[in-house]
């Protein structure tokens, strides 16, 4: 016995030699056992200490009663060390992930609810159950880095244009002095729908970016969440420019207003169908969307025939607002096609993916749009609120 206990004390390192000891010991009287465990392993005729022919194997084993003592030696000397071992694992994964010492990781090893984008194959966050590790991620290189950071603070050719741009012109309009509002209280609750939009489209954009890694429950929460936000946004961008183009037509006004506010919350309900966020369905997904910007031809059509292509290209500011319609539908159309990274599958894993063109080209739409709605609030004010432009044109 003393044999096995010199080498493994003298290779030990940190734990007590009692301790060493008592496993060396324990070790050496369980290795015949395991040895010859594995040896009636392998003889497949054997069966609880009966020998029978291969042929009559079959027929013979009922008559041989088999004892359970040896299959349970065996559970009682690998089981616990094989949940030991995996706890110890686990330990370690967790232990990784909460001070951020993870690696990335390809998307073939990814969890199915994780599973978006076939064409990103490196560069994949692993499923970490801890919100403070999601966070903490934000400022590490992986997929979601670029959708994460163009929405939370959007640098789109050096200037921040995001969430935190909005923001800023959102308390800025809210705090402008009313001398410059013809009906100060209607005129900001217009603006502060738009802004509102803006900020909680984008907020919600770069919470889930940042989070869905957590777990699929939460994935699946903040998915909707964000879908919601792109209904709002658009909802929220069709109000002050509805305001705006017919302030004179308040008929048509409130009817253009209550379809949006409609189609806003279909919108929003489809979203939180838990197969609407699937890959299955992104095309499903941009068609919503799609719809719902492209609702805004109606009222876009009514203007122009009704005041003439002259003045909505310069009094109704069409020029910009079909800008912001093109980035929209380039998004869109680029996201649910998967450009470029579908043609170069591999390649973009980290910058310029279709999602991220995405994000710059939904908050750049947005700015234009903002730029619109202001030239037609400044229209506004120059007539003191009155229908008669025609000195304008």
């Amino acid at each position: 016995m003393s044999s096995h206990k010199g080498p493994v004390v003298a290779q030990g390192s940190g734990a007590p030699a009692g301790n060493r000891e008592a496993d060396t010991v324990e070790l050496a009287e369980l290795g015949p056992l395991l040895e010859e465990q594995g040896k009636r392993g392998v003889a497949s005729p054997t069966k609880g200490g009966c020998v029978f022919p291969s042929f009559l194997q079959a027929e013979e084993e009922q008559a041989c009663p088999v004892p359970q003592e040896e299959e349970e030696e065996v559970r009682v000397l690998t089981l616990p060390l094989q949940a030991h071992h995996a706890m110890e694992k686990m330990e370690e994964f967790v232990y990784k992930v909460w001070e951020g010492r993870w690696r990335v990781i390809p998307y073939d090893v990814l969890p199915d609810w994780l599973k978006d984008n076939d064409y990103l194959l490196h560069g994949h966050r692993p499923p970490m159950p801890s919100f403070r590790a999601c966070f903490r991620s934000i400022f590490r290189i992986h997929t979601e880095t670029g959708n994460i950071w163009t929405h939370l603070l959007g640098f789109f050719a050096l200037r921040p244009v995001g969430f935190v741009l909005f923001l800023f012109l959102g308390i800025l309009t809210m705090l402008r002095p009313n001398m410059y509002f013809m009906a100060p209280l209607q005129e900001k609750v217009v603006f502060g729908m738009f802004f509102l939009g803006a900020v909680l489209c984008l907020s919600f954009s770069w919470l889930f970016h940042t989070v869905y890694c957590h777990s699929e429950k939460v994935s699946r929460t903040f998915s909707k969440l964000d879908y919601s936000g792109i209904a709002l946004l658009i909802m929220g961008s069709f109000v002050p420019w509805l305001y705006y183009s017919f302030y004179c037509s308040p008929r048509p006004r409130l009817i253009y207003l209550s379809a949006v506010c409609v189609l806003g919350i279909s919108a929003i309900v489809a979203a939180q169908w838990d197969r609407f966020a699937t890959p299955k369905h992104r095309h499903t997904r941009a068609g919503v969307f799609l719809g719902l910007g492209l609702s805004g031809v109606v009222p876009t059509m009514h203007f122009t025939i009704a005041e003439g292509f002259v003045k909505a290209t310069t009094v109704g500011q069409m020029g910009w607002f079909f800008l912001m319609a093109v980035m929209y539908i380039t998004g869109a159309g680029l996201y649910a096609a998967r450009i470029p990274e579908r043609f170069f599958p591999g390649k973009f894993d980290i910058w310029f993916q279709s999602h991220q063109i995405f994000h710059v080209l939904v908050v750049a739409a947005a700015f234009v749009h903002f730029y619109g709605v202001s030239n037609l609030q400044e229209f506004r004010y120059g007539l003191e609120g009155g229908c008669t432009d025609d000195s304008l044109l």
